[in-house]
């Protein structure tokens, strides 16, 4: 049986990718195999020896500490992709909303409660203060166009009429397939926010993205830009938004990531963290990585990891033995002249790598004796060694 803590409430879709006579389920287990997590911080947490892997039902990972995971040989797998429709739909209403004054209005509509008959004349004398434009023709600069930021420029184009420029460096094939015909390839993130009229940012944050969004980035915008953030709010200097947002150079900001210094500023649009709060959402992360914790436990495969290379293997044939190690010189060389010194016959290898991780994956007829697989496992730069047997 392998054991699985939930940090986080998580669907009970899960149970149809972790089946009760294979996985036991809690948020109290004290010593699981894998755990299922949200939004909850991990970052003081210590791990049991046993951990091999932890699953994010989301995108992003700044919650889990993914460095000391490595070390440990834990397994980290986020789900991207799962929750791009959800998001999607909340930037396509973070659009229209800061085009069309949407929400101003509506509060201003609350007003008017308890003026009895005179509600629509007040209406039609009122409603040309919340006059905002349409979105055809204007154009749209989508800066990341992995699984959100494809959604959002198709959408924009084909359902807006929108002129939509995209740039995104480390595009992969698959979004780049799914991008319509209509959007235009940008040559740098400058020639996109020099042109756009709106911008919407859809990257992670990591180190290099944090305060991406700075005084130097928002001088080369046009004047009264609309700027949407739905990623994480650490993209943008909060300061230097004010500081655009008085001046006039960006005429709103809207973001799914409020934060005491933006809340009630004039022309900022903050929206608590919606993006992904749909039960479609939920559901479909919970789903998904439940299942890539499955296949690695069971089998060795790895799928959508942030710490270890993509690895797509099938049930054993016979003994499977799966090494993560340090990606180091010389490491397959290492390992391969030990396990023959050791008597390990190796039918079939496969060798993958991701920064400084990596995994070597050996197949072979007979299981190891334990003194050999302690043997491999003693080697330096090997971080973990797990087998499957059919």
């Amino acid at each position: 049986m392998y054991k699985i803590q939930t940090l986080n409430a998580i669907s009970d879709i899960i149970h149809t990718q972790l089946s009760a006579d294979q996985y036991t389920v809690s948020k109290d287990e004290p010593v699981p195999d894998a755990i299922l997590v949200r939004s909850a911080a991990m970052h003081e947490m210590t791990f049991n020896k046993e951990l091999k892997a932890i699953g994010r039902a989301g995108a992003g990972v700044n919650n889990i500490p993914i460095d000391r995971c490595s070390k440990e040989g834990i397994v980290v797998f986020n789900t991207p992709g799962a929750n791009a429709n959800a998001v999607a739909e909340l930037v396509i209403a973070g659009l229209l909303m800061s085009g069309r004054k949407i929400v101003d209005g509506v509060e201003w509509a609350k007003t008017l409660k308890g003026q009895g008959a005179e509600v629509p004349k007040l209406v039609e004398k009122g409603k040309s203060q919340f006059v905002g434009p349409e979105m055809r023709g204007k154009t749209l600069g989508v800066i990341g166009l992995g699984a959100i930021g494809a959604i959002v420029a198709n959408a924009a184009s084909r359902g807006l009429g929108m002129n939509v420029l995209g740039f995104d460096p480390f595009i992969s094939v698959e979004s780049a397939w799914s991008l319509s015909t209509t959007i235009h390839r940008a040559s740098s993130a400058d020639d996109v926010i020099a042109q756009a009229d709106y911008i919407t940012f859809h990257v992670p944050l990591n180190d290099k993205t944090r305060g991406t969004i700075n005084a130097d980035m928002i001088a080369k915008m046009k004047d009264g830009v609309v700027l949407l953030n739905f990623s994480r709010g650490e993209l943008a200097d909060t300061a230097a938004v004010k500081d655009a947002l008085a001046s006039g150079k960006l005429s709103k900001y809207v973001t799914d990531f409020p934060n005491d210094d933006l809340i009630g500023v004039e022309n900022v649009i903050c929206i608590p963290h919606l993006g992904a709060s749909t039960p479609e959402s939920e559901e479909n992360c919970a789903s998904m990585a439940a299942a890539e914790i499955r296949d690695y436990l069971e089998n060795g495969s790895i799928h959508n990891s942030v710490n270890f290379p993509e690895l797509q293997l099938g049930e054993p044939e016979a003994i499977r033995v799966l090494v993560l190690h340090e990606n180091i010189p010389n490491m397959i060389a290492t390992i391969t002249s030990a396990a023959s010194k050791e008597g390990i016959n190796i039918e079939n290898m496969v060798n993958k790598s991701k920064k400084d991780m990596a995994v070597t994956v050996m197949e072979m007829a007979e299981l190891p004796s334990q003194h050999a697989l302690d043997t491999l496992a003693e080697l330096p730069g090997i971080i973990r060694i797990r087998t499957f047997v059919k």
